[in-house]
């Protein structure tokens, strides 16, 4: 019995699984890196989705396997751990899944999706429902390979993407730990005025754009000051950014919030779990990120469907 089904990015199953045991989650096998379990779907940050009503359905032929998903719903993502060819011919009698890279600040796709895979040539795993709108996870972007000084502004594209928000015209935002820019370019190329804050230099580029101010110091001596956006990807030891954060929330609540989570070593599960308990905020492993998560706060609900907390 398959009761839910986790999907760890690239080289990252290990935090997953880590995860997992300590929310009391069993995995009983591994498919690719895909973390299956016997019991009911749980929250899970390290997840890039979770399979929330995984079904096993054998199959004789690829016919049957494309008649048995379209007879649950029309829209699906496949996840490819093996038997990539006969994969591949199901997918082709399936109804074509048109999902073109997003133009950001294009909002997420609203259609609904299930995932499923090939346990073995013989063996259908399908999950009508997911915690994700994009196939297996993965937002992926048209990307601007001139303006942005840094591939970290993709990060802060996803998790704009996942919000359903960004900042716009007339709102301010403060950056720490700005530098090179990537983030300041991101909120200045949607119209916002923004702050950043570093003791390393913008690119010159960033600090020409219209609405971009540059103050050097440091991310942790800024006094919370009020805000549209904090945003804030610095490297620093989680448990130094969970007090910053705490204390902005605490001195001067933005509007909104997007803070890197980075980990050096081993990952710190405490210090997420810490970030995920702060009310209105939610953390995740987006596809862009590295050994590290990202802590999404706002006012209104978050635009992905998530899991209750696991206990």
């Amino acid at each position: 019995m398959i009761g839910s089904a986790y999907l760890a990015a690239p080289d990252f199953e290990r935090p997953l699984a880590e995860e997992l045991e300590r929310c009391g989650v069993a995995i009983s096998s591994w498919h690719g890196r895909l973390a299956l379990s016997p019991q009911a779907p749980a929250a899970s940050a390290w997840a890039l989705e979770v399979w929330t009503a995984p079904r096993l359905i054998e199959i004789a032929s690829i016919k049957q396997a494309a008649d048995a998903l379209r007879g649950i719903q029309r829209n699906w993502g496949a996840y490819e751990a093996g038997h990539h060819r006969r994969m591949a011919l199901i997918t082709k009698h399936l109804p074509p899944l048109a999902r073109r890279p997003l133009r950001f600040p294009e909002p997420a796709p609203a259609g609904h999706l299930g995932a499923w895979t090939l346990l073995d040539p013989g063996t259908l795993l399908a999950s009508p429902t997911t915690t994700s709108r994009f196939v297996n996870g993965e937002i992926r972007f048209e990307e601007d390979h001139v303006g942005p000084p840094s591939r970290a502004y993709l990060k802060l594209w996803e998790a704009l993407t996942r919000m359903g928000e960004w900042p716009g015209p007339g709102e301010r935002c403060i950056d720490l730990g700005a530098s090179p820019g990537g983030w300041t370019w991101v909120a200045a190329s949607l119209g916002a005025e923004v702050l950043a804050i570093d003791k390393a230099p913008l690119a010159p580029t960033v600090t020409q754009m219209p609405g971009v101010s540059f103050r050097a110091g440091s991310a942790f001596a800024e006094p919370p000051a009020p805000v549209d956006w904090l945003l804030c990807d610095v490297i620093a030891y989680p448990e130094r950014t969970l007090r910053m954060v705490q204390n902005w929330i605490a001195a001067a609540p933005p509007r909104h919030i997007v803070c890197t989570i980075k980990f050096q070593g081993a990952t710190d599960h405490a210090a997420a779990k810490a970030f995920a308990a702060i009310p209105g905020g939610r953390v995740a492993h987006l596809c862009h990120n590295k050994h590290e998560l990202t802590f999404m706060w706002s006012a209104c609900a978050p635009a992905d469907p998530v899991l209750p907390p696991q206990p």
